[in-house]
């Protein structure tokens, strides 16, 4: 199992786990039957998908509670049928629920980076640097990555601005921001992701020097 596994899907190498992307909560739902074929020797996922969701019910688990049902293409007949699916954090916490030998490995991927975020918390700069090498693995060069922090202290300063003059919630958050990209792109946030072809991907992760520097001359300016 590779450590440095970065997105759920590489969890799954050889197997296909089928998804649905939710764009208003940019997120994905992944079928819960496919994982569980993938963790387990079960010669019936579906059978001890039952019988495991019966169980974290029982043990009143709130992973039960966001368990939700999507129409997902079948590969048997090609056709589409409601099926139980669970978000990203959702998943991570059913491959923990999942007591299979095969299992192990992904839980002990996701006992290492609860430690690395453990360390994070006493010496911050592990995290300043996994970023760094994080945006120098992605092939940016240290002038963009330098922008780049800059633009997130900015960012900060800017939102604790707004928290002071009362905006609370994620929403008035995101309206704010909006209007700093209309001004130079003419396009809210959403739309910028549309046009990029970016999904759960960071924005301004995949800006140029010149746009995150009208970003953040925007942003400094209302500060």
């Amino acid at each position: 199992m590779n450590n440095n596994l970065e997105t759920i899907t590489n969890l799954f190498e050889k197997k296909e786990i089928r998804s649905v992307w939710d764009s208003e909560k940019e997120d994905y739902y992944f079928s819960v039957v496919d994982v569980i074929s993938a963790l387990t020797d079960a010669s019936i996922p579906r059978n001890y998908w039952s019988d495991l969701k019966r169980k974290i019910k029982k043990e009143g688990s709130e992973l039960h509670e966001n368990i939700v049902q999507l129409k997902l293409k079948s590969n048997k007949d090609g056709k589409y049928y409601l099926t139980d699916v669970l978000d990203t954090e959702g998943i991570l916490r059913l491959i923990e629920s999942v007591p299979s030998p095969k299992a192990e490995p992904f839980k002990l991927w996701l006992a290492h980076l609860g430690k690395d975020r453990i360390d994070e918390v006493f010496d911050p700069t592990i995290a300043i640097e996994r970023s760094i090498n994080y945006y120098r693995n992605k092939g940016y060069d240290d002038s963009w990555i330098e922008n780049r922090i800059r633009t997130i202290i900015h960012r900060k300063q800017l939102t604790d601005v707004w928290k002071e003059h009362g905006v609370n919630t994620p929403k008035e958050y995101a309206m704010l921001t909006n209007e700093i990209y209309k001004c130079w792109s003419k396009m809210n946030a959403k739309n910028y992701k549309d046009y990029k072809g970016l999904r759960k991907e960071n924005l301004r992760d995949n800006m140029s020097d010149l746009e995150l520097l009208l970003t953040d001359i925007g942003e400094v300016t209302i500060i």
